[in-house]
């Protein structure tokens, strides 16, 4: 039986963020009219642009790799030939990768129909670009406007949904130990939780590396990730699944036989020219691909400072406002943070501004961007966040471990049941919808 006396308690000073209580009006009245101008000869260029690239630096390598032999340089050992030439795959492996992202971003703003003015060119190129990249597109698209509409909600997103305490099997909530929004939790409680979680820095690079390499197909396979509610045997290739309705089945079967033209295609690029060959040429810059999308959109959605709705606190704007934009590599200095935007087409440092209005195409983006910060800063919201990187992952995965089963707003805790941000809002009348008050009770 536990005893009687108060355990000592732990707090932790939170960050105060700021629930929006803006409209969709008041989100889309200060982006400029003509960053919703699409042209579908724009945007090809950036197509045709990513692919020169790519193929560039292809032939690159091969006439660097070329010259790497003795006829040419003089290394002091022989193994180093072969460490040369493997660095200088690895570099393109990793430039490619950044690159073929940034063609994945573009399939992906065919599915919001910001490619082209035209359905037809939206369906047709977003179809060739991600079926290149073994993307289901039809399928995808059907759970990504999902995402849109649910975003951070609870039991309507379809990726990046916290796990609640009681999905972990942690130990249930105790009023008398610690508070609902996380600001002190006693020191037994925290021993309790992390024991139960098993947190540490080898488990938290573990489980990084696992999400970074197999988060894509995981998601697409199994839903890994996605939203628990749906049946374990959910997935993005079964025209039956809960995600899908009966008349988008036959979308679906297009996007599968994108993906069995895929697998075709790289056996007989296989059989044409080796199995090395591809793998070096086009497997590998594929697995980066798949690495950047994961590590991009995780960080988009996951923070400690983002809050998760349920019920009636979710609004369109409160979910398009609980994203987060980060200079993609920007953690390795200014120019590898330029290079990673320009790569990627900006995809990760203008993610916000998609979630507020997806319509509008990466090349009017910074600008509506700028706009729509200006507009965000006066109402107290700042959402640029650290920049996007390895170092960030495994930040993230230590300090978001879960969110609590109740609560209408909810933020993540760590691994010792602290939470870093708290709920507040700029309007006095809102300020009863018992947030504040809830911790202001349960923390004395």
């Amino acid at each position: 039986m536990r005893s009687a006396k108060p355990s000592k308690r732990a707090s932790v000073g939170q960050k105060a963020v700021v629930i929006p209580d803006l409209t969709v009006k008041d989100l889309h009245s200060v982006i400029p009219a003509h960053c919703y101008e699409i042209s579908t000869l724009r945007s090809m260029s950036y197509v045709a642009m990513d692919i020169v690239i790519i193929v560039g630096l292809c032939k690159l390598t091969y006439m660097l790799d070329g010259l790497l032999t003795p006829e040419y340089i003089a290394l002091p050992h022989p193994l180093l030939y072969s460490a040369a030439s493997f660095s200088v795959w690895a570099l393109y492996s990793f430039v490619a990768g950044l690159f073929g992202f940034g063609l994945w971003g573009i399939g992906h703003e065919c599915g919001h129909y910001a490619f082209s003015q035209y359905k037809f060119v939206n369906d047709a190129a977003g179809w060739v670009i991600h079926s290149a990249l073994s993307v289901p597109f039809f399928t995808w698209r059907y759970s990504h406007a999902r995402h849109h509409a649910g975003t951070s909600h609870m039991t309507r997103d379809e990726v990046y949904v916290p796990r609640t305490r009681s999905q972990l099997g942690l130990p249930p909530f105790d009023p008398t130990r610690e508070d609902r929004i996380g600001s002190r939790v006693s020191e037994e409680v925290q021993r309790e939780l992390w024991e139960a979680i098993g947190d540490s820095p080898i488990g938290a690079m573990f489980t990084s590396f696992a999400y970074l390499t197999a988060g894509w197909p995981g998601y697409i396979l199994a839903n890994a990730g996605g939203q628990p509610r749906y049946p374990k045997s959910t997935n993005h290739l079964d025209p039956s699944s809960v995600m899908f309705r009966p008349e988008q089945r036959n979308a679906i079967i297009v996007s599968n036989i994108g993906l069995l033209l895929w697998i075709l295609a790289i056996v007989a690029s296989t059989a044409r020219w080796g199995f090395f060959e591809v793998f070096r040429t086009y497997l590998v810059p594929y697995f980066w691909v798949n690495h950047w999308l994961i590590l991009i959109t995780f960080l988009q959605h996951t923070d400690p400072m983002l809050p998760h709705y349920r019920g009636s606190a979710f609004t369109f704007p409160r979910g398009a406002l609980s994203t987060i934009d980060r200079n993609l590599l920007g953690d390795l200095g200014s120019f590898m943070g330029w290079f990673g935007a320009f790569a990627t087409h900006g995809v990760s440092e203008v993610h916000v501004l998609h979630h507020v209005s997806s319509r509008v195409p990466h090349y009017h983006a910074w600008e509506a961007t700028s706009a729509l910060r200006k507009r965000l800063s006066e109402e107290g919201i700042k959402l640029e966040g650290r920049p996007g990187g390895w170092a960030e992952m495994y930040r993230v995965f230590k300090e978001c471990k879960f969110v609590e089963d109740e609560g209408d707003i909810v933020f993540y805790k760590n691994a010792r049941g602290l939470a870093a941000a708290r709920p507040v809002f700029t309007d006095s009348a809102a300020s009863d919808s018992g947030v504040d008050m809830l911790g202001q009770d349960e923390s004395e």
